[in-house]
């Protein structure tokens, strides 16, 4: 018996299998043997579309992204470090202990 190649789905097709299954005029069995995919697969993507459907509805796309961090911050803080690097790496130089950088 040979193995059926994997097949990848369109998210069309897969939207359109689990809202036949949301439905509920077919049994699973029925809606697997009209559009020939396994009974568990077809739950799956039900789940997915009933736990995406708030993203469609939700405020998160109402919602401006801002910038994680703020490069201005970030940049001032490097200056900082890299002033406190010098500093520190001269200190060792005039104390002798150059051996103890890295």
């Amino acid at each position: 018996m040979s193995r059926r190649p994997r097949r990848n789905h369109t998210p069309a097709f897969k939207a359109k299998v689990a809202l036949a299954a949301v439905k509920g005029d077919k049994t699973l069995a029925e809606l697997a043997q009209q559009f020939d995919v396994h009974p568990n697969q077809i739950t799956q993507w039900k789940t997915q579309l009933l736990e995406g459907a708030t993203a469609v509805f939700g405020a998160d796309a109402r919602v401006d992204p801002k910038p994680a961090v703020d490069v201005k911050t970030l940049h001032a803080k490097i200056g900082e470090l890299t002033l406190e690097n010098d500093f520190l790496s001269g200190a060792l130089d005039k104390a002798g202990l150059s051996s103890a950088k890295r």
